[in-house]
């Protein structure tokens, strides 16, 4: 952990373990892309770093006297940061994560911008409207949460959750239904999802599962099961690797997919604009993304 003196800014990403995580290199190629339009960024930077649960609470106003002012935070921190927050965005409270941090008059305030970053992505990968397009999640944890808050604050025409834990998938539903009560949300086991949700002439499968970050992971649905329309598309949040095994079967299949590099990015992005201000070049970040990838995955 450094210190930055007074014409410097500290910019970080903390988890448990973080060796894995490619945002310094987004991150940094966008701010020095800022600096060459504007000199006020020349002393800001950032880097990884390595934060157990329980040294949070603690760790968290030291970072903020040495001069940090912006964190991005992954597992496991995205929920156990809420109560040692000074303020929290309204989204991300209805999220109830954060994975964004901003410090502000001696204390930090909380974002989430997973949701803004999912929903960029989809609709710049797949050229669609995030709010025409009905929704099949995979998963209940954090990951499924940001996404289905923000399909459904988009006015999605259904949303559909599906998830092999019967209480954490009640749970989650639950929770959305009470922030989200004039809405179209479903949910079903894996085993039984319902066929009219293949009706929808737009239609997109988003896994939120951790499913398929181990090369010998199943796939978190059977896509062999049913006949998918044309227009369906299947969207994986995990990015390394590139290709899971649910990718593998929608493109054998003819479907439109992509893996989560995009949102990783559109997520970054928004977090450097908050704590900026400033507009960030999604191209710089896709360039770090690059660079990241070749130096850090297998």
């Amino acid at each position: 952990m450094r210190s930055f003196s007074a014409d410097e800014v500290g910019l970080a990403v903390l988890g448990w373990p973080i060796n894995h995580s490619i945002s310094p290199y987004l991150h940094n190629e966008a701010l020095s892309e800022l600096r060459g339009r504007d000199s006020r960024f020349d002393g800001w930077s950032y880097e990884r770093l390595e934060v157990r649960a329980e040294e949070l609470p603690t760790l968290l106003p030291q970072l903020g006297q040495r001069g940090y002012r912006g964190l991005n935070l992954t597992i496991p921190h995205k929920v156990e940061v809420i109560p040692h927050l000074m303020d929290i965005d309204p989204e991300a409270e209805v999220m109830g994560a954060v994975n964004t941090l901003q410090w502000l008059d001696g204390g930090w305030k909380g974002f989430n911008t997973d949701g803004y970053g999912l929903q960029r992505a989809l609709e710049t990968v797949f050229e669609l409207q995030l709010k025409s397009c009905a929704v099949l999640i995979l998963g209940a944890g954090g990951a499924a949460r940001a996404a289905a808050a923000r399909c459904l604050a988009e006015g999605c025409p259904e949303v559909c959750i599906t998830n092999r834990s019967p209480s954490r998938l009640s749970s989650l539903v639950e929770d959305l239904r009470k922030q989200f009560p004039n809405s179209s949300l479903k949910s079903f086991p894996p085993e039984a999802m319902p066929t009219q949700i293949l009706d929808f002439p737009e239609l997109i499968i988003i896994n939120a599962t951790s499913l398929g970050l181990q090369s010998k992971d199943p796939a978190p649905i059977d896509l062999t099961l049913h006949e998918w329309r044309p227009h369906t598309r299947v969207y994986d949040m995990i990015y390394n690797p590139s290709q899971t095994a649910l990718l593998k079967t929608a493109a054998d299949f003819g479907i439109s997919c992509s893996n989560g590099l995009s949102m990783l990015v559109h997520q970054a992005l928004r977090s450097l604009e908050i704590w900026t201000g400033c507009e960030v070049s999604a191209n710089a970040m896709f360039a770090g993304a690059e660079k990241g990838m070749k130096e850090i995955a297998p």
